[in-house]
């Protein structure tokens, strides 16, 4: 019997009922006229609204802005990478496997105004998207990019003047290390926070908020009333009046800001 080899030489039968990519379908975008009324809504207002309303993890923490000063709002696709597993999917071939997997797929689903949402399981080696891939998203009209890993080409994309937040930076492509692009446009977990194909994405300075689009209208509406008040609530503060009255408003404070507002002192 000969002593066996370091390897064995096997083609790995790949497993029955994965047919890859999984591709979650068409998105259904909300209204535009609503995500453009979500616009002057601030992530952290946002959140803290949604907070109210009982819905609790809607702040994606890891990916940070890398872009000072951008703002965007719009509805997400998705993409989603799962741990590499070698009888199902490799990058041996990187481009070759790639292209036919839902990391090329799902580019060709962004429309104009739409904000690219990424599941990479906080993995600082995986570069999930280049600079040709981001020069595509950007082409199609996408605006801004969520990612909880990294990305590579940063120096590149950074020329582009993209929004972008991300968790970090990595040489390598998207299946060189640890992940493989596995779906497009079905529910994922960006940093432990379920994003939706659909969902409205505020992200800012602060940072990345999901907004359940069933929720988009109703969060618009109270979110608008919210940033009104705190124009009068500011404006007391900074009078170094009474933060206990002013912020945020008590009875006697809301008062105050109603008459404010149905008078002079709102022009």
């Amino acid at each position: 019997m000969p002593r066996p080899s370091e390897w064995y030489d096997i083609d790995l039968p790949k497993p029955d009922g994965i047919d890859l990519p999984i591709d979650g379908g068409p998105v259904t975008r909300p209204d535009k006229a609503l995500v453009e009324r979500l616009y002057d809504v601030s992530s952290a207002t946002a959140a803290a609204t949604l907070h109210r309303m009982g819905i609790r993890q809607t702040y994606m923490e890891s990916p940070k802005p890398r872009v000072p000063g951008a703002k965007i709002v719009g509805p997400a696709v998705t993409l989603q990478f799962m741990p590499q597993r070698e009888d199902v999917a490799s990058g041996k071939a990187q481009e070759h496997v790639e292209k036919r997997s839902a990391l090329w797929s799902v580019y060709d689903t962004v429309e104009p105004g739409d904000v690219l949402v990424v599941q990479a399981w906080g993995d600082p080696y995986t570069g999930t998207m280049g600079d040709m891939l981001t020069t595509y998203f950007k082409g199609r009209g996408g605006i801004g990019i969520v990612v909880d890993g990294s990305v590579r080409d940063w120096p590149k994309i950074r020329e582009m003047d993209l929004p972008i937040w991300t968790k970090g930076f990595t040489p390598n492509y998207a299946s060189q290390t640890h992940l493989f692009p596995w779906a497009l446009n079905v529910p994922i977990a960006c940093s432990m926070v379920l994003v939706l194909p659909g969902d409205i994405i505020i992200a800012d300075d602060d940072g990345a908020v999901v907004v359940p689009a069933k929720l988009a209208q109703f969060v618009a509406d109270k979110t608008m009333e919210h940033e009104e008040w705190e124009v009068f609530s500011r404006m007391k503060l900074q009078a170094g009046e009474s933060i206990m009255k002013y912020y945020p408003l008590n009875d006697e404070g809301w008062a105050e800001y109603e008459a404010w507002k149905a008078g002079e002192g709102q022009d």
